[in-house]
């Protein structure tokens, strides 16, 4: 799995860890910063939050234009650089009342700088990846490469969540406060008169430390915590700018690794060294023709996927038991959730390892990796609380849980010449991805449509267990590993040399076109009954598998 690959894709991949683990941080509580601070309607949340992804995955395209005129390395570097600068406007706290359209100018333009930086940043650096495997030595290895560098990214977005998570439950605890129910309650009944228990009206003092209750209406009250509260997630924000320093570390400290695959063809011609044959006119234009087709299937994909931050996450926090207790606690102990993680691949390495020793030390790092997820477990209250954004990190630790075993399938598949070609690979996922929102058709029945939700106290009277959810991710998940780096890894091999850059940024253009088509549900969301929500993203997922499978032949003659 990792034997026999350049050195240059390490490092790729780690300065790519850094910045996702950075931008996940930061996207796990963006959606609810949004209804914190600025009050937005879910709706209104849910749109802010398209806009902004689809602005992120747009950019590539101008970055990818970019970078095959002044190269991709000048763009990497100009984009962490710009992200940073944006993550730390974004970090910077403002009050919500006295100063609300600073806040909103300053939270639109941070935004911004995020988006373009991502542009210059991403799809080049995963095309400085590709130049790697256009050597021989390598080629076999590209898609293999590409599933490794995939697992990379989804190290970052696995620990992101609870990364949120602490650092906003620390700043709340600091302040005195908690994400729940019981401070503003007790500051209901003191504000109306209610509360008169000493101990209850100490704990809310407490709770304020330099305020004097006492003067405090209702209003007062609501404005100090949600300024305390939408504080916290700019500290969750803050981190983003930590990861984008080690990212820029990585990259410049270990470049003649990959310096290399640095040259766009435009740099190889003026260099003597054509880094690849020169196709045909009309060549080109079937290679295109075929790209083409499969980023407009794959827009149907990402509307599915991106749901995560939106509709399922709107599912975790109104529809799913907020209480976990049994074996299903693991799950939402990210530590735990690393040892199972890594102890795939020591378990792969028993199989896999040439010499009895190697396959010794494998097993025996398995042993201790579960003894560890154990004794975490075993640790754990017999009861614990759980908020909707840990949800998120069940696709990332799916993501680099199931990569070795993915990898493991298809190069079996590859030794007997019956693996399926990108294309098919990408038909499949759409069909897989249909059955999670199967699941969600399962876990909404007998529900009550989130128009009635406020009847019935804000959340369901009978919410389900969280196991509908995790089920929905790990398909989902079967479904990405199928499409995602794959689909990367044709358009680097795929895509004509002296377009390199702009293919890579139209793939994450479909990805945009989709990330804004995921506002869909959320608008929706209040308007129609649950499983209209996931019929429609059902039915739009068997639709696209369907086209892609209608065009395969085509694809694959013109990209043979």
């Amino acid at each position: 799995m990792f034997k026999n690959q350049p050195k240059g894709l390490y490092a790729l991949a780690l300065a790519n860890t850094g910045e996702r683990f950075g931008y996940y941080t930061m996207l796990a509580i963006f959606l609810l910063f949004l209804q914190a601070k600025f009050g937005f309607s879910a709706a209104a949340a849910g749109q802010f939050y398209a806009i902004f992804l689809a602005a992120v995955y747009f950019m590539p395209v101008v970055g990818g234009w970019l970078a095959d005129k002044i190269g991709f390395g000048k763009c990497v570097v100009t984009g962490i650089c710009v992200m940073f600068t944006g993550y730390l406007c974004l970090a910077v706290p403002t009050d919500a009342f006295a100063s609300r359209g600073l806040a909103l100018t300053l939270m639109i333009g941070a935004l911004l700088l995020i988006a373009v930086g991502t542009g210059l940043f991403k799809g080049n650096l995963q095309v400085m990846v590709g130049n790697l495997y256009d050597d021989p030595k390598y080629s076999d290895r590209r898609d293999s490469a590409f599933s490794l560098f995939y697992m990379a990214i989804n190290v970052g977005a696995m620990f992101a969540p609870t990364a949120a998570t602490a650092l906003t439950n620390r700043h709340l605890a600091g302040a005195g406060l908690i994400y729940k129910a019981d401070i503003p309650t007790l500051a209901h009944q003191y504000l109306n008169g209610t509360l008169a228990d000493p101990a209850q009206l100490e704990a809310l003092q407490a709770a304020m430390p330099g305020q004097n209750i006492a003067a405090m209406d209702l209003g007062a009250f609501s404005q100090y915590y949600i300024n305390q509260l939408s504080t916290a997630y700019n500290l969750g924000f803050a981190v983003a700018c930590v990861s984008l320093i080690l990212s820029i570390a990585i990259y410049l400290g270990c470049r003649s690794w990959f310096k290399h695959a640095d040259v766009n063809a435009k740099q190889a011609k003026n260099a003597g060294t054509q880094a690849a044959v020169e196709l045909t006119p009309q060549q080109t234009r079937e290679r295109i023709t075929a790209l083409v087709w499969v980023f407009a299937v794959v827009i149907f994909f990402w509307m599915a996927f991106h749901q995560n931050g939106s509709s399922l996450t709107y599912f975790a926090r109104d529809y799913t038991q907020s209480i976990v207790t049994g074996p299903l606690k693991i799950g939402f102990n990210i530590w735990a959730l690393a040892l199972i993680a890594v102890s795939v691949y020591t378990l792969m390495g028993i199989f896999q390892s040439e010499k009895a020793q190697g396959r010794a030390v494998c097993g025996l790092a398995t042993a201790a990796l579960w003894g560890g997820a154990y004794w975490i477990y075993s640790g754990m209250p017999d009861l614990i609380h759980i908020l909707p954004q840990q949800f998120q990190q069940f696709n990332p630790f799916f993501v680099v849980a199931l990569t070795p075993l993915s990898m493991a399938l298809f190069a079996a598949l590859a030794g007997k010449g019956k693996e399926p070609s990108a294309p098919r690979k990408i038909g499949l996922g759409m069909f897989v991805a249909a059955g999670g929102y199967l699941i969600m058709l399962l876990a909404s029945k007998g529900q009550p449509a989130p128009s009635e939700l406020i009847a019935v106290g804000g959340v369901s009277p009978d919410p389900v267990v969280p196991t509908y959810l995790i089920s929905t991710y790990l398909v989902l998940t079967f479904a990405e590993l199928l499409l995602s780096p794959m689909g990367i890894s044709f358009v680097s091999k795929v895509a004509p040399p002296k377009y390199k850059g702009l293919m890579m940024g139209l793939w994450f253009a479909a990805t945009a076109i989709g990330n804004y088509l995921s506002s869909i549900p959320s608008m929706l969301w209040e308007n129609v009954p649950l499983w209209v929500n996931w019929t429609v993203l059902m039915g739009l997922c068997v639709l696209s598998g369907v086209v892609m499978f209608a065009m395969l032949r085509k694809l694959e003659a013109a990209t043979a």
